[in-house]
Order: C-alpha cells, then structure tokens, then sequence
C-alpha cells in the first residue's frame, strides 16, 4: 500500500527513492509483451525523452509513464545525431522482424528519398501521399549545421589574405640569409656563359620573363643569370685592398691598409677631382630619370638621393643622415632650405597634446564660472572690480616695491636654451635632413666644396666618400655581391630536417633586395625565409617627406625590372626602422621591423 501511494520509511533519502522508482520503471517495461512495447515506442517516438517524475497513481504505473517534453530543449539538442530512437517498418512488422535501430539523420535522410520517389510519380498523374509541408520539414531537417548558423564555420577554412610585397626598405643591407627546405644550390657556381650573359643584360636593362613553375631551377639557365644580374650594382672610387663600406664607425676596417693619399696631397687631389666628376654624373643621370636613386657613404653621415616619383615624392629628394648642428648651420650658410621630419612632427604631436589639455582647462573654467554665477548674488557690485584684480598679472610686485629684484629672462638665455636643443638631436636618427626640390642640386655643390666630408685624421683620412648606384656612371667600377650556398641540418622537434641557406654579402641595394626576393619566389615554390642585417645609421632613411607624388611619371628608363620600380614608388610605412626578417609561406609576405 505504501509502495503504491508512493510513501516510503526511507523518507530523509530522496536520491535512493528517486533510483528504485527508475529501476521499478525499467523492469515493468521490459517485462511487458513486444506489441506493447511496439505501441508504448510509437507513441513516444515524437516526444522527448525525460526523466519520469514519481508515479502516484495506479494508471500512469501501470501503462509504464508518460514521459512528458522538455520546455528547456532546443531544436539542435532534439534533432541531435547521437541520441538514438526505434524505427519501425509497417511493411516488415507483420513478417514478425525484428525493430531496426537508425539515428534521426538516417530517418530524416530515407524520409527524403521517399518523398522524392512520390513526388516523381506525381508528375506521372499518381496521387502523392503525403503533403509537400512535410517534404519541405524533412529537407531542413537534413541540413547540415554549417548551413543552420554561420557560426559553424570553422576558422579554419576561411583563407588568410595574401600579402604579395613588403613595404620598401631604403636602407643598406651589409648581410642577408636566406634559409628554405627545398635546394638553394642553383645559386651558386655559375657558368661562363651564364655570368656573362647576366652581365650583358644588367647593362643593357634587359629583364626575361621566367617560367611560374620551375620544376627543376638548377637547369633553368634564365633563372641563373638574372640572378647574376641581380647581384650587380656599381661603386666609386675601387680600391681592391680597401673595403669602402661601410664607413661610418669602420676604423677598424681600415687600420693597417696602405693608404698613399693620407701623406700625398697631390693624390689626394687627383681622387677629389674624381669623385667630384662622378658624383656630378650622378645627380645628372637622377634628373634626367635614368637613375633612379644613389647613395653617398661619407665617414661622418650617408646622403640618400631619390628621383621624382620615388618614395611618394613628387620631387627630387635627399636625406642625409645622421647630422650634427655645425653641418646644419654650414648647410644654411650656403642657402640649402631643410627640414627635419621627425622634429616637426614630434612638435606637431605636442602642439595638439597642448591644444588637447587647453581644451580641457578652459572646459572645466567655463564651468566652474558658469556654476559661480549661478551660486553667488546677481546683485553684487564688486564682482568685476575682482575678476579685474585677479587678471592683472604682477602689479602687486610694484606695490611692495620688489619688482627690481626678480630676474627677467634676457634674450641670450633664450638662444642658448635654444641651440641646447637643438644640439640634443646631433648624431640622433631626429636629427635626419630632408632637402627637396632645386635645393638638391646645391646639396651637390656642397658636397663637392665641403672639407668636412673627408677626415683629416685616423684611418680615413684624405679617402673621399664611397658612391653606391643600381646603373652606371661615370668612373664607377662594376662589382658584384658574393653569394655563398651551404646546406645544414636544422632540428625540428625530435628529429633532423635538412635546411638549404644562401648568404649574401656586400651593400645590398634596395632595388637588388627586392630582385633577388622575386627569383627566391619562383625558384622555392613560394616558401622561404630571410634575415636582414641593416647598416644602422641607415634605418632612418626609410623617413619619407612632407610631398606627395601627384600623377604618374614615366619610370621605365630606370634600368630596373618593372616590380622593383612599383615597389620603390609607394612611401615606405618603417619609420624609424628597417626590416630585419622577410618570411614567404605559400606565396604571401610576412616580415618584422
């Protein structure tokens, strides 16, 4: 009688109540006849399972409970493809087979095809059995869940952009690494034929059109002598015994050479009057666009000259980098307008810092103004008396008779604050000079008659400063960069990878940077790393001007391939910095500053 009116003496326990009445539940449904079983599944087939809540009256026991639909249950939770329910077919249940055991995507997947196969003898004239609501709920029920909600999408299958170039490094390059998996061997040990051939087509602006897939770069010979051409740029002055960069900071380098011209003042002279001629010769090929850009590498700073449509400028620009204040002042002197990009902008970030904070003090004096006039009596005749007391400014000081005794700022002081800070900037990357315009070509002049560009003491003395240029000019020598190939073993987790690397050595131009990252595309199949070392005091050459390139100029008598142009015309976004690592996966750009 207890058991039935659903009282038991273990009443404190509810959990060991709740799991016999769940095992009394079970025993009663499998001890029942299999058409009662059959009957009690198919009425329940289109509800969801629920745990049974206590059976109080003899019916619901009996007719082993009506499991009542979650409320809390969502769609995806019910259409679930892990819970599974019995399936029966009507046209094997009288053969006396047993019940066959699908998942609801299989019911909703043969409901389908059954409605199709209806639908079909439809259009033959039969009459369809069952209406087309119930064909459409089972065509979304077997939809996936990508297509139920976005949000399904994996992140994975979205493909990343593909970045194609990396921005523009104006700086010189004294090392590059290469490292890749696939063989960088074809670099190395080039034919007769092939070097001259590399060296006819870098002074002729010859550029061939390579294959998108080089199954084998080792035979490909056009690959091999544009890298040849790659590796070219041109000097002046040559001399085989003494390397000529870098030159800032390299005493070292150049201790213990034989140096004539540092006792001969007649040669010293003769290569003057050289290097006067050749740079010269540069500035006139930079105007008339058949250079597109050059370096002059002196012991105390380097001078990068850029032609009109390069690094967004629509002028003839030069930086020079890094300065002291007696360059600066002799630059004046001589009537060369500059400017200095980095100090004008940081005075422009503090002017608007300024601006911002006065804003804000005037905001905040307004109300408070506002608030006294709304707090004190409008018929107070001594208020403007006061507000005029407090602004004068220091007429109490002559009332008590000390105005005498405080020290006024003279206009000396003022100068020396200001040429203090304007010294705190010398040999700073702040202290970089943009001239511009016409401006360049007495920049040129001044170059050529200035004493202070070649040392009178160490090491350097009386040698005049190294020209760098991508073409040719008048007394320049032809050198090449030296490429070595080695092949290692690099350690990827527990085992041994072999690793490919190709070192390249010497003043890596801009333009040549990019040449020899162009051919690594094709030949490595898109996959390759590379490490930059910058010559320092060049970073900042990558500070782009206050003018920007207004319509297309005609670039193509450069003498460089069509890419590196498109590259060197976008203003370069590094800053202060330079690029120190280039890495290609899958053909897209990634690098770091």
């Amino acid at each position: 009688m207890s058991d039935e009116c659903g009282y038991s003496p273990g009443f404190k326990r509810p959990s060991e109540i709740m799991r016999m009445r769940r095992k009394r539940t079970r025993s009663e449904e499998f001890s029942k006849p299999s058409g009662d079983a059959a009957q009690s599944a198919s009425s329940s087939a289109c509800v969801r399972p629920f745990s049974p809540g206590p059976l109080f009256s003899n019916t619901r026991s009996r007719s082993g409970g009506v499991k009542r639909r979650n409320p809390f249950a969502s769609i995806e939770n019910r259409h679930s493809p892990r819970k599974k329910r019995f399936v029966y077919n009507d046209d094997e249940g009288a053969g006396g087979r047993k019940p066959e055991i699908r998942t609801r995507d299989d019911l909703a997947f043969s409901q389908l095809m059954d409605k199709i196969e209806n639908r079909n003898d439809n259009q033959k004239g039969s009459s369809p059995s069952e209406d087309d609501s119930l064909f459409e709920e089972s065509e979304e029920d077997v939809k996936t869940p990508l297509q139920k909600s976005p949000q399904g999408i994996s992140p994975l299958s979205i493909a990343p952009p593909v970045c194609t170039e990396y921005p523009a490094d104006w700086s010189l390059k004294t090392r590059l690494l290469f490292t890749s998996s696939l063989s960088l061997s074809w670099s190395e040990q080039p034919k007769a034929q092939e070097e001259a051939l590399g060296l006819s087509q870098h002074c002729r602006a010859q550029f061939n059109t390579l294959p998108h897939n080089l199954q084998d770069p080792k035979s490909c010979t056009a690959l091999r002598c544009a890298f040849q051409q790659s590796l070219i740029y041109w000097q002046h002055p040559s001399l085989s015994w003494v390397p000529l960069f870098p030159r800032i900071n390299a005493e070292r380098r150049f201790a213990g050479k034989n140096a004539p011209w540092a006792q001969d003042a007649e040669l010293r002279r003769g290569l003057m009057s050289e290097w006067s001629a050749s740079l010269s010769s540069l500035y006139s090929l930079l105007k008339a666009r058949l250079c597109p850009y050059f370096y002059v590498c002196a012991y105390q700073f380097t001078v990068l000259f850029r032609a009109v449509g390069l690094g967004g400028s629509s002028s003839i620009n030069a930086l020079v980098s890094p300065t002291t204040r007696g360059l600066r002042e002799a630059m004046k002197t001589e009537g060369i307008e500059f400017s200095l990009p980095l100090v004008e902008q940081e005075r422009t970030a503090s002017k608007s810092r300024e601006q911002q904070i006065l804003c804000g003090e005037e905001r905040q004096q307004k109300d408070s103004s506002e608030h006294k006039e709304d707090g004190c009596c409008s018929d107070d005749p001594d208020g403007d008396d006061n507000d005029e007391d407090r602004g004068s400014s220091l007429s109490w000081l002559e009332e008590i008779g000390v105005q005498d005794k405080i020290k006024k700022p003279d206009s000396i002081s003022i100068q020396l604050h200001e040429e203090g800070r304007a010294v705190s900037v010398d040999h700073k990357p702040e202290s970089v000079v943009c001239v511009e315009g016409p401006h360049t070509f007495t920049l040129v002049n001044f170059l050529i008659n200035c004493k202070s560009v070649v040392a009178v003491a160490g090491s350097q003395t009386g040698l005049p400063p190294t020209l760098l240029a991508p073409v040719a000019f008048r007394g320049a020598a032809m050198h090449s960069l030296k490429a070595r190939c080695v092949n290692v073993k690099s350690q990827v987790g527990s085992t041994y990878q072999n690793i490919s690397s190709l070192e390249i050595t010497g003043p890596v131009l801009p333009s040549s940077l990019h040449a020899i990252t162009t051919l690594l595309r094709l030949a490595q199949k898109g996959n390759f790393s590379a490490v930059l070392y910058t010559h320092a005091p060049t970073a900042i050459l990558n500070t782009h001007g206050t003018t920007c390139a207004s319509g297309s100029a005609d670039l193509s008598a450069f003498g460089l391939h069509p890419a590196s142009i498109q590259q060197l015309q976008q203003p370069s976004g590094l800053g202060k910095t330079a690029l120190t690592q280039i890495t290609m996966n899958n053909y897209s750009y990634t690098w770091k500053k």
